[in-house]
């Protein structure tokens, strides 16, 4: 999911006892880890595309040959993708190997950045109206902040 500009991820377990998720079994059911794996590889492929790197959308595994399997999932293809051994006629293709040492492209992110209340949904819309104004104004500050300290800033083209 992407919130701004930012990667961001939110993975909800249920409460409930009676949800499924608390009675896992192996038999019929795909490896767990799976979701967050997924949302993690989600992060280095932006990170990827943002360097420059060509690889395959993290979605596309089908048009690799690879299935969801019933007991394992995606598995085979994290796998692969996750150490470029992704076969295809021009060679193998994945995530490349500097991925997992590279900081996000846009240091901004992380100079910059908004809070975020992980546990509080706008409820109604005047809280949603509320939100949008309180990261329009976070937006407008931090513009200002970057114009400020570059004073060689080039507008156009």
């Amino acid at each position: 999911m992407d919130y701004y500009g930012i990667g961001y991820s939110n993975i909800r377990l249920p409460n409930s006892s009676k949800s499924y998720i608390y009675r896992y079994d192996t038999r019929i059911n795909t490896f767990p880890e799976e979701v967050f794996l997924h949302e993690f590889l989600h992060s280095l492929e932006r990170t990827s595309t943002e360097y420059g790197y060509d690889i395959p959308a993290l979605h596309d595994y089908e048009k690799y040959g690879y299935k969801n399997q019933n007991l394992t999932g995606l598995k085979d293809w994290y796998k692969d993708y996750m150490n470029k051994n992704i076969k295809t006629t021009k060679g193998y293709i994945g995530l490349p190997q500097e991925v997992y040492t590279l900081k996000p492209a846009k240091s901004t992110d992380f100079k910059y950045s908004y809070k975020i209340d992980e546990f509080h949904e706008p409820q109604n819309i005047i809280e949603e109206i509320r939100q949008l104004f309180k990261n329009v104004i976070n937006n407008v500050k931090n513009i200002g902040k970057i114009i400020d300290g570059n004073q060689n800033l080039e507008v156009g083209s």
